[in-house]
């Protein structure tokens, strides 16, 4: 199966999606005030398509490219150890778990396909853009982190919704395989966040300021 949200897929998604609701919100309140004035009743939005198992190959499978690509980059980015190492075991991971997804694919006859209009692999590849022009250093190690925190969490979204939409049992497994792997990414990803948090800032300009100082 493989797994789509990345971690610089997520800052960014996460951002699109608060953007995204509060101007849904306010346009909601518009129409609401319209609809209350004209005495009429909001639609209710139509429901979002069932995945199909090719939808769902496809989505884990960007998934899995997207957190290998920012995994890759934080093992060589990353300033603190413990980032680092697990930007390293994010490549290991996805990597094997996108190579079981291409194995059932082929195996199970199940060509992916992105659903209409998604956006995950555009967004996956603006957020590594953006990580790639950041500069390093405690501030990145922090983006990377929190990014990878919301990506494994709407990975896991992703994989609780695939589970109950998949027709293919092969495919079902395969979820119910990855889902601990993914939570265990998850937790640790919260670990390191938490001590990130609770670690001291370090301001470039400060340093710079000190070492000025120490001039003769």
């Amino acid at each position: 199966m493989s797994i789509r949200f990345s971690s610089g897929f997520a800052l960014l998604g996460a951002f699109v999606v608060v953007v995204g609701c509060s101007k849904g919100d306010n346009a909601t309140d518009t129409t609401k005030v319209a609809d209350t004035s004209a005495g009429a009743v909001a639609p209710t939005p139509p429901p979002p398509p069932t995945l199909t198992d090719p939808n769902i190959v496809a989505m884990i499978d960007a998934a899995n490219v997207a957190d290998s690509a920012m995994g890759r980059l934080a093992s060589t980015k990353g300033t603190n150890a413990e980032v680092k190492e697990f930007g390293r075991q994010m490549v290991r991971d996805h990597h094997m778990l996108r190579q079981q997804g291409q194995d059932l694919a082929k195996k199970d006859s199940i060509t992916p396909q992105m659903p209409a209009g998604d956006t995950l692999e555009a967004a996956a590849k603006r957020m590594l853009d953006n990580m790639n022009a950041m500069a390093k250093g405690a501030a990145w190690d922090r983006a990377y982190i929190d990014g990878e925190v919301t990506a494994h969490q709407n990975v896991l979204n992703l994989l609780q919704t695939a589970q109950n939409s998949a027709q293919n049992a092969d495919l079902r497994n395969l979820i119910t395989q990855a889902i601990p792997a993914v939570q265990g990414h998850l937790t640790k990803a919260q670990a390191i966040q938490s001590k990130l948090a609770s670690a001291p800032a370090t301001d470039t300009a400060t340093k710079k300021s000190d070492t000025t100082a120490k001039k003769p």
